[in-house]
């Protein structure tokens, strides 16, 4: 039987988590926005964009409070939660405008930072008594750590049968190979062994890291706390594998036994606090998805990252809000699926771009506003890296993107520097997002991954202004209707 993702406990911990929140800042209130993504999916970028456009009154068209000048200012607040790392905005702003500009380093822990956003309400009671406050906690973690989730539903036995059923599909056959033979090698009933645990444990792991890589871009693949081990790296808590499921009882001294006691131990250590300390405290979510990249490695790819987002979303706690409510149980009540880099296509296929994220959620976002939630799917840049240029060739204008390539992009034979801007047609996507589903077309694209804007404006007031895509409309339907 299934287990239920939080025990009695969990939920009390969980109510006395939201207590505490509303007891710290009785008289301003606080929206906690949780930003996640899958691998390579831009979560320390977008965050970065959000933080540095609200303390700079960026350029925010598409952002309401801001455009109808309500919107007064933003500044950095100390946040409450001293156990959690804070976000290095400071760092990661650096490093997208210094002198040499390259990619912050990507999300490899838990961290959050508040910012207090001071604004005047549209509505009549609030704006008798001058500016309203509202603390926004953001709230960064790992993509790895959501795949984790299903797991707490999951008993050893279950999630061992569906590991086992994904590395045994053709697609990945090549990169389960070493993990495969060491468990046809492996006898479950033998007497459990350290060395044995860790010898399974390795080339499971070497498993889901080849897996991940460009090449194939798959998805549904947890443990994530395999790949980013941090401060328990090498404990028994991460030295297990999954293993056939035994037609009878095993002796508690098996393999299996030891190896289906670690399984559980990771979901007490790992997986649990997370989903009650973190996850289940969150009122917003933005999912942000490389969706480029999944095209890249083909309709494989593709169709797990379909699961992957399913199950994903069968874990948040959706639902309506009220100031009631949110005391004791707080609901995720508006869900934003960003389809990342859409400054890696031309802006004629942003809206085609937006359909295939709507097909990847379809499933779902059905589920999530039958709980309550509001959902919506968006092709976003929060920085963007390339403009836009129309070139010539015999006559025919050719509608194309201007940018750097990342060191070691290649494409038709040609690998790319990091320093060598070009012009490029990355190709359409489909009028139809079913096409990348059904005809295999998906394997036929290549999308290439950019540098950052080498040169930056900067406003009337000496600050940088970081260019973007549509990430206005997703910052208001995110936080907007707070700022009302």
């Amino acid at each position: 039987m299934p287990q239920s993702p939080t025990t009695i406990t969990d939920e009390i911990g969980i109510a006395l988590g939201n207590l505490a929140d509303a007891a710290a800042a009785p008289f301003t209130p606080t929206l906690r926005l949780g930003v996640t993504g899958l691998s390579r999916a831009g979560k320390t970028i977008f965050i970065t964009s959000l933080i540095h456009n609200l303390l700079t009154g960026g350029r925010l068209p598409g952002f309401a409070a801001m455009t109808e000048g309500r919107f007064i200012g933003a500044r950095l607040a100390e946040h409450p939660d001293a156990g959690v790392p804070r976000f290095a905005y400071e760092q990661h702003l650096a490093a997208l405008t210094g002198k040499a500009p390259h990619w912050p380093e990507s999300t490899r822990r838990i961290s959050q930072l508040r910012l207090t956003l001071k604004f005047q309400s549209r509505r009549w009671v609030s704006g008798m008594f001058g500016p309203t406050v509202l603390n926004l906690d953001i709230v960064d973690y790992p993509g790895e750590w959501l795949l984790d989730l299903p797991l707490l539903s999951l008993n050893y036995a279950e999630w061992s049968a569906q590991a086992l059923a994904l590395a045994k599909r053709p697609q990945v056959r090549p990169e389960a190979e070493r993990f495969l033979n060491e468990l046809t090698a492996s006898d479950p009933f033998a007497e459990s062994s350290d060395a044995d645990a860790e010898r399974l444990a390795t080339a499971f792991t070497e498993y889901l890291r080849l897996s991940r890589e460009d090449g194939r871009a798959m998805s549904t693949l947890p443990p994530g706390r395999f790949l980013m081990p941090g401060d328990l790296e090498g404990s028994p808590a991460l030295t297990f594998a999954p293993l056939p499921t035994p037609g009878g009882p095993v002796r508690s001294s098996s393999l299996y036994a030891m190896l289906e006691r670690r399984y559980e131990a990771y979901k007490a250590i790992v997986v649990r606090p997370f989903f009650r300390d973190h996850f289940a405290r969150l009122d917003r979510q933005i999912v942000l998805v490389d969706t480029l990249r999944a095209l890249n490695a083909g309709p494989a790819a593709v169709a797990d990252l379909e699961t992957a987002l399913t199950d994903i979303l069968g874990c948040f706690r959706q639902g309506d809000n009220n100031v009631l409510t949110r005391l004791v149980a707080r609901r995720i009540d508006r869900i934003l699926f960003a389809a990342t880099k859409a400054d890696h296509i031309h802006s004629s296929s942003h809206d085609r771009l937006e359909a295939v994220m709507n097909r990847l959620v379809a499933g779902a976002a059905r589920k999530a506003r039958f709980a309550g939630a509001e959902t919506k799917s968006m092709a976003i840049a929060a920085v963007r890296a390339t403009r836009e240029s129309v070139i010539e060739d015999g006559g025919v204008k050719h509608e194309v993107i201007v940018g750097t390539p990342e060191a070691g992009e290649t494409l038709d034979g040609v690998r790319y520097d990091g320093r060598t801007e070009i012009a490029l047609f990355p190709g359409d996507l489909p009028d139809n997002p079913e096409a990348l589903f059904e005809d295999g077309r998906a394997g036929a694209l290549k999308f290439l991954r950019f540098m950052p804007p080498q040169r930056l404006d900067k406003n009337a007031e000496g600050n940088v202004v970081l260019p973007h895509i549509r990430f206005d409309r997703a910052l208001d339907y995110l936080i907007g209707d707070w700022l009302k």
